[in-house]
């Protein structure tokens, strides 16, 4: 069996997309699937310029009570970042699976309550062998063919800077990579945050937009921009992480 049938098989012969999404990442099955079985999802392209975003944005201020538009912005863009990115690392640094994360490609659907629940994508990608021993290449398929055009409209749309916006996509990044188990991914993770440029030369958007510091005794990960969640009535606060440090003990 090639690799391409065992990623998309589990052992009740139900379809998965990555052989990855098992056991403490099986919940990456409800975040990422094939298109054709996401039966409400939408085309990325005509959901961020149709207004259906919009729309979102106006479903999920009316539910979570919030009237400060950034806010509740930037905290849709939390669930969106989390569902994309995790998944696409976990399937990426422990089955060398590239998912294909083209925004031109992708389809999303939504909950009630307007935030993004899951991501379809059109097949399962490829193989590449290796070692992910370059974060930069390891993540330029997602950098480069979608997050970029995600921040945009968030900007647009939204009214959140394209600085917030990395940060919190970095977030889920630094994450994915910190707790995959495998021990050089974390000095990836601090090439990541450590490094001012791209290969190609262009500004590195997530160049110091985390800090990882001793606080007590212990090691700490600290946002640079708060994401003004505080702004939003009823949800928690993100403690240690927290840029803003009235907020942290929230």
């Amino acid at each position: 069996m090639t690799a391409a049938a065992e990623a998309m098989m589990d052992t009740g012969g139900a379809k998965i997309l990555s052989a990855a999404f098992s056991g403490t990442h099986a919940w990456c099955n409800e975040k990422m699937m094939l298109s054709d079985d996401l039966s409400d999802g939408m085309a990325l392209p005509e959901f961020f310029a149709s207004g259906a975003f919009d729309r979102a944005l106006d479903t999920y201020a009316e539910k979570s009570g919030g009237t400060d538009r950034r806010a509740v912005a930037s905290m849709w863009s939390l669930y969106y970042f989390s569902a994309l990115t995790i998944p696409y690392l976990v399937a990426r640094v422990l089955d060398h699976q590239v998912l294909p994360v083209s925004f031109d490609r992708m389809k999303v659907a939504l909950s009630d309550d307007g935030l993004p629940r899951a991501f379809g994508v059109a097949d399962a990608g490829d193989w590449q062998a290796g070692d992910n021993d370059d974060v930069f290449a390891t993540l330029a398929p997602l950098m480069g063919e979608h997050l970029r055009e995600v921040v945009g409209y968030l900007k647009s749309t939204g009214g959140i800077a394209p600085k917030l916006a990395w940060n919190n996509a970095l977030v889920y990044i630094d994450y994915a990579l910190r707790a995959a188990g495998v021990e050089p991914l974390h000095a990836q993770a601090e090439a990541l945050i450590g490094s001012k440029l791209l290969p190609d030369g262009s500004p590195n958007p997530f160049f110091d937009c985390l800090r990882h510091e001793e606080e007590d005794g212990a090691r700490v990960c600290r946002r640079k921009i708060c994401c003004l969640r505080y702004l939003l009535p009823g949800v928690r606060s993100c403690g240690s992480l927290c840029a803003l440090p009235s907020q942290r003990n929230q």
